[in-house]
């Protein structure tokens, strides 16, 4: 009894939460949406990305589509986006697939799986492969449309508070790791939780954590990990090319003139570029600032990379397994796309970032 009485206060509390910011108005053509997030509020790229695109279908429309943004916990915790949209509490919500895969395992090919594609890889599955036909396939089954509306790149692999020398060094180690890396590190010896990203400094000055991956350098500090982690590991093998994502009501999308429904789509389009440039941006300006805090930015060794890419490949054959007919389809076209747009990538970034690296004079 006490648990239903406690589920009945929570349920209740929600309720007065919810209203005391009314439903959206719909007159004279108008619409007014609520999107809530997953970030805290003024999160470089996260949360800015967010009240951008909410201002920017706002703009776009004319005002007949108004979005108001809501950060993590205004409306909704940061983790109950998902929820939120498909109850009706919010028409929009901005987080990420990697926080849904309870919801479905093949959320995780639109977020990215460890060793995955790299996000200019990603991008071109989704728009020019078939990836997003398959995503709205997916998302259907759960009165949803999902949009890609950000990419955090090629980001740190992690903040820790120790030292890795070897693949041994992570037995014990509390991470904090969406998606299939959870998995990945769990079968290392670490122990995976996922909490919103609200939550991490607190937990890593408390010793709840003893390590976290987030999104990258500019994020990491705005959140404080560098006061508290002083190895901050790359690459981001456990999730590159990382996909932000806009959920929306199906029902609501679908009743929108086809001109809002273009508005939605390509602010959505804009909104990936902005994203994915303003990490690029912020992020090497924070690796330049972490030469002021004592911070040992490292590449991870071999052998903890070679032990990660065994695992993740014993782990990615066992999740198609796992998967029903629509989850195997995409599963089979996530990896079919990797293969070969890697060709591409390996001759074309690959050979240009290894060739400026070689010893030759030139602007500093």
């Amino acid at each position: 009894m006490r648990g239903r009485r406690g589920f009945i206060k929570k349920a209740a509390v929600a309720a007065v939460a919810a209203s005391a910011f009314p439903p959206p108005a719909i007159s004279q053509g108008k619409q007014e949406w609520r999107m809530v997030t997953a970030w805290p509020k003024g999160l470089p790229g996260l949360g800015t990305g967010a009240e951008l695109l909410g201002k920017r279908i706002t703009t776009m429309s004319g005002g007949r589509l108004t979005v108001r943004v809501f950060a993590a916990g205004e409306l909704v915790p940061g983790l109950q986006t998902f929820e939120a949209v498909q109850n009706g509490t919010a028409e929009m919500g901005h987080d990420t697939p990697g926080f849904h895969l309870g919801k479905h395992r093949a959320f995780a090919y639109f977020f990215g799986p460890p060793f995955g594609m790299a996000f200019q890889e990603h991008v071109a599955w989704l728009h020019h492969g078939g990836g997003q036909a398959l995503w709205d396939e997916l998302s259907a089954q759960f009165g949803l449309k999902s949009f890609a509306i950000g990419n955090i790149g090629t980001p740190s692999f992690g903040w820790f508070k120790k030292e890795l020398k070897s693949a041994a060094d992570l037995k014990g180690i509390k991470m904090r790791m969406p998606g299939i890396g959870s998995e990945m590190i769990r079968r290392l010896g670490a122990v995976p939780t996922l909490m919103a990203p609200g939550d991490l400094f607190p937990a890593l000055q408390a010793g709840t954590l003893d390590a976290t991956d987030f999104t990258g350098p500019a994020n990491d500090m705005a959140l404080g990990f560098h006061q508290v982690c002083k190895y901050l590991y790359f690459p981001c093998i456990q999730k590159p090319g990382a996909i932000q994502q806009v959920i929306i009501s199906k029902q609501k999308f679908d009743a929108l003139p086809n001109d809002l429904k273009e508005v939605v789509t390509v602010a959505c389009q804009a909104a990936h570029l902005d994203m994915l440039a303003e990490y690029n941006w912020i992020n090497a300006k924070a690796i330049q600032a972490l030469k002021g805090y004592k911070v040992n930015v490292l590449s991870l060794p071999n052998d903890i990379l070679e032990a990660f890419g065994n695992v993740a490949g014993e782990i990615l054959f066992e999740e198609r397994d796992k998967l029903d007919p629509l989850g195997k389809k995409i599963w089979e076209a996530y990896f079919k796309a990797r293969s070969d747009l890697m060709a591409m990538s390996n001759l074309g970034d690959r050979e240009l970032f290894n060739a400026r690296n070689l010893k030759f004079k030139y602007p500093a």
